[in-house]
């Protein structure tokens, strides 16, 4: 008998330890729990896709405060206009900044896609290009200019010629124009589509004289968009550069909160800063 009550003392005591034990790493594990502001479970991660600049120096700028609000902004860099809206679209990113809106219609149509705008955030004057000429009454019959080859830069850009008076797109065309709506070219130039990131480069081809480039690769080309360019577009361009989500997740707190903080007056301060008007906040 005496031996029995020894074994349930021995099961009692051990009882005891065990739940004291749990009850001390309990308190262990609140007390190693990492500080605020780090990042925890509780952060929503976004991965958004952008070009370098401005795009992914604008996100820079604002990953601290979204940090602030539990969103872990990871910018995902690109160097082109069609892997972020592709990546898009399967998930492997949850936004991008890089496009306006008629880019971004024209590729929902092209791919049957339904990314949506959410923000409007900056505008990037296209400008006209050249290492070889100061000013376009120096344009030479015969000249090459490069325009982007994506069909709402090049109408973009083909508009922007027509309004420097170098050719005549048909009436009623705006900015859906193509090489093949130009009705009048009294000089002969000889427009050639390249792709986007390459128009920078081809200003030292002996062959080029002019390019109508995207104040985003003009920037990362070197060039200054205020001092290099011949003409530009003017700050009423409707094309604004726009923050863009799947539609079915455009009501998402976590981009809601990264739309705020892009349209932010900080970021308009920051933008003007910055950019010294080669780029032009938005809202």
């Amino acid at each position: 008998m005496f031996k029995l009550k020894n074994h349930r003392y021995l099961a009692l005591s051990l009882a005891v330890l065990v739940t004291l034990s749990l009850v001390l790493s309990g308190c262990g594990s609140k007390a190693d729990a990492p500080k605020a502001g780090s990042n925890t479970p509780s952060n929503t991660v976004l991965k958004v896709g952008a070009t370098p600049i401005p795009h992914a120096e604008i996100l820079e700028y604002i990953k601290p405060a979204l940090l602030k609000e539990g969103v872990d902004l990871q910018i995902v860099n690109y160097t082109d206009y069609v892997r972020p809206n592709l990546d898009l679209d399967t998930g492997d990113i949850d936004a991008n900044f890089f496009q306006h809106t008629p880019y971004l219609d024209s590729f929902n149509q092209d791919h049957s896609l339904k990314n949506v705008s959410i923000a409007n955030v900056h505008i990037e004057p296209m400008g006209i290009y050249s290492k070889k000429i100061t000013k376009l009454d120096d344009l030479k019959n015969g000249g090459t200019i490069a325009i982007p080859n994506d069909p709402s830069n090049a109408g973009r850009a083909l508009a922007l010629l027509a309004k420097a008076g170098l050719i005549q797109l048909k009436d009623g065309i705006g900015i859906k124009g193509t090489v093949n709506d130009i009705q009048d070219n009294p000089k002969q130039l000889k427009i050639t589509p390249l792709d986007a990131p390459q128009l920078p480069r081809v200003l030292q081809d002996p062959k080029v004289v002019a390019a109508v480039i995207n104040t985003n690769y003009a920037l990362e080309g070197g060039l200054n968009p205020l001092n290099d360019s011949i003409i530009m577009e003017d700050k009423e361009s409707p094309y604004a550069n726009i923050l863009v989500v799947k539609e079915s997740k455009k009501d998402d707190p976590a981009l809601q909160k990264l739309a705020k903080a892009l349209t932010s007056p900080d970021v308009k301060k920051f933008i003007e800063d910055k950019y010294k008007g080669s780029i032009v906040p938005a809202f």
